[in-house]
Order: C-alpha cells, then sequence, then structure tokens
C-alpha cells in the first residue's frame, strides 16, 4: 500500500521542483541573452585605447623627431658624402663609388687605428674590471669617510675630458711635468721625449690616463650592484664556514652578473668611439702610434679636407660598432635579455 503522506510528498517535491527549474532555465536564457548582446562598454574601451595611443605619440614625438634629426639624418648624410669626392664645400658631382672605402681599408694609418682601438678594449676591461671590483668591495664594508673616499673616487668621471686630458698633458710634458720631476728626484729618468712622445710608451700613457678617468664610473655601477646583494646569502655562507673568497667566488660575482656585463658593454663601446682624449694628449701621435679610429677620420675631414674619405670612415666606424655591440647582445647579454623578456610576460 501507498501512504498519503508519501503520495503528498511525492506531489509536494515535483511541483517545487517544476517551480524551481523554470526559473532557471528562464535565468539562463536571460543570461545567454545578455551575453550575446554587444557589451556597452566596448566603445569606451577602444576610445580609452586611442586616447593612450595618442597620449603617447605626443610625448614620445619630441624625442623621435631629435632623434631623427640629430642621429638618423646625420648617417644618411654620411653615407651620401662617403661616395663622392668632396671638399666640404660646393655641390657633390664627383661620384666615385665604394673607392673611399677601399681607401681606407687599405690606409695602413687606419687599419693600425682599428688595432689601437681593439687595445684599447681589451685594456680598459682587462685592467678596470678588477681594480674596479676590488675596490668596490673594500668600499662596500663600513669604514669612517667611506662617503668621502667614494665621492674622491668618482671625481675623475665627473670631470670634463677636455680638463683632465689637458691636465695630464702638462704632468707629463718631458723634463719639464710632474712625472719627469717625481723621477728625477728618486733618481730615475723617463724617455727622452716624454711618455706621451715615445711612441713606445705613448698608446699606454693613454691608457693609463683612460684607466684614472673612467675607472670612478666603474666602481659606482658596482658598488651599486652590490646594494641588490641579500644580506641573508652571507650570513648563510659564513654559517656554512665559506671564507671570504669563496662567498666572492660563489655569491658575489654571480649576483653582480648583470651589472659586470653592462659595464663591459658601456666601456666597449666608449673605447670604439675614443676620440677626445687622445685628441688633447697626443693629436694621434707620434708616428701615429696613438691614432683611434675617430682621430683619423677628424685628420682626414678638418686638416686634409677629404670629407668623402672621412665620411667612409665614419661609417666603417658605425658598422664595426654596431656589429660588435650586437655580437655583444646576443652572445654575452643573452642570459639578461631572457630574464628581462620573462619577467615582463609574468608581470602581464
Amino acid at each position: 500500500m501507498i501512504d498519503v503522506a508519501d503520495e503528498a510528498n511525492a506531489l509536494t517535491g515535483a511541483s517545487a521542483s517544476t517551480a524551481t527549474s523554470t526559473p532557471t532555465v528562464e535565468a539562463a536564457g536571460r543570461a545567454q541573452a545578455r551575453s550575446a548582446a554587444p557589451a556597452p562598454g566596448g566603445r569606451r574601451g577602444s576610445g580609452a585605447s586611442v586616447r593612450k595611443r595618442l597620449e603617447i605619440t605626443i610625448f614620445v614625438a619630441p624625442a623621435l623627431v631629435l632623434f631623427g634629426l640629430f642621429v638618423v639624418w646625420p648617417i644618411i648624410r654620411a653615407v651620401q658624402f662617403s661616395f663622392y669626392k668632396w671638399k666640404g664645400y660646393g655641390p657633390l658631382k664627383n661620384f666615385v663609388g665604394l673607392d673611399n672605402y677601399a681607401s681606407v681599408l687599405q690606409n695602413d694609418v687606419f687599419t693600425g687605428a682599428f688595432t689601437h682601438n681593439m687595445i684599447i678594449v681589451v685594456a680598459s676591461i682587462a685592467i678596470q674590471l678588477p681594480l674596479g671590483l676590488g675596490i668596490a668591495l673594500l668600499l662596500n664594508r663600513k669604514m669612517r669617510g667611506q662617503s668621502v673616499l667614494r665621492t674622491i673616487i668618482f671625481v675623475p668621471y665627473v670631470l670634463a675630458e677636455v680638463i683632465a686630458g689637458v691636465v695630464w698633458y702638462q704632468m707629463l710634458v718631458a723634463d719639464e711635468g710632474v712625472m719627469d720631476t717625481l723621477l728625477s728626484a728618486i733618481g730615475l729618468s723617463g724617455p727622452e721625449q716624454g711618455f706621451l712622445g715615445d711612441p713606445k710608451y705613448a698608446l699606454w700613457t693613454v691608457i693609463a690616463v683612460l684607466t684614472w678617468k673612467y675607472l670612478g664610473l666603474a666602481i659606482i655601477l658596482f658598488l651599486a650592484g652590490l646594494q641588490g646583494v641579500p644580506d641573508e646569502l652571507y650570513e648563510a655562507a659564513q654559517i656554512d664556514g665559506a671564507s671570504w673568497w669563496q662567498i666572492q667566488r660563489r655569491i658575489t660575482i654571480p649576483m653582480l652578473g648583470p651589472t659586470l656585463r653592462t659595464w663591459a658593454f658601456l666601456s666597449m663601446v666608449g673605447s670604439l668611439q675614443l676620440f677626445d682624449m687622445v685628441w688633447i694628449l697626443t693629436g694621434g701621435g707620434p708616428a701615429n702610434s696613438t691614432t683611434t679610429m675617430a682621430t683619423f677620420l677628424i685628420n682626414e675631414g678638418t686638416k686634409r679636407s677629404n670629407y668623402g674619405i672621412a665620411s667612409a670612415a665614419s661609417v666603417i666606424l658605425f658598422v664595426v660598432a654596431l656589429i660588435m655591440a650586437l655580437l655583444y647582445q646576443r652572445f654575452v647579454m643573452r642570459r639578461d635579455n631572457t630574464v628581462t623578456v620573462v619577467r615582463k610576460k609574468a608581470a602581464r
């Protein structure tokens, strides 16, 4: 037998389920209808996107105009001049094609200048890297007069190249300079023509002056990188019984990797474009022993009025610097660039 109460409950449950399912279906239908309808905020979103792009264009346009006027346009004009035999005045008429490039590449002075640039690149990194890192590690410790020492070390980099070059030129003048005077006081003597006048010592003297001038930048960058190394790593290494050298080799130097690679890139590019300090100290002499690619093209353009050859040399210098920079970015800074891209994707 079927209980009346059970039958009533069954009927009540069926009616309740019907009643509750109907609004559910209707609600689902209304939700689908609303989702199918175009979102009213779409136009506002597109308008905001256009406005954002317009704002970016307005703020970036002045920088792009200046970049085009003072970087892109001079490069285009230099390439144009390099195909002509031109004295710096009058119209461009005497088209010579690639003859200027052939003359530059076959010029022993330019090939020597290229070699000097490469020597300066290698010497700058090989000398300034260990010196800068050692001094930075020393100044990173707590000591009296730490701020004063940092300021004194950074002062040479702040000085203008002209001022620093004139001061060092006066110090290195043969027989009358400070260097020869000090050597004579201790019973020694320098080269007869001075350190800047002897082809054997001139280039290495210039490298020594460049080290004094730009070592402060390396130290400041390395000190900034050291501030980003967590103290917990040092404490954990000390607890494990690691020596000071092991801590520097296993923790400090790897953590400073991006800073070291960035500084080396700046040093390389600056050494390739070196002009002002060499021009003031030696003018490229003696006997072209300190000529760089930049001083070569200035000599050809301003002193010999061979602006076509000077333009070709400037284009070659630009191509060499660009290729070396791209190769450095590709093989040396590849890890840093990959990490940056991954972080940007993660932030999105």
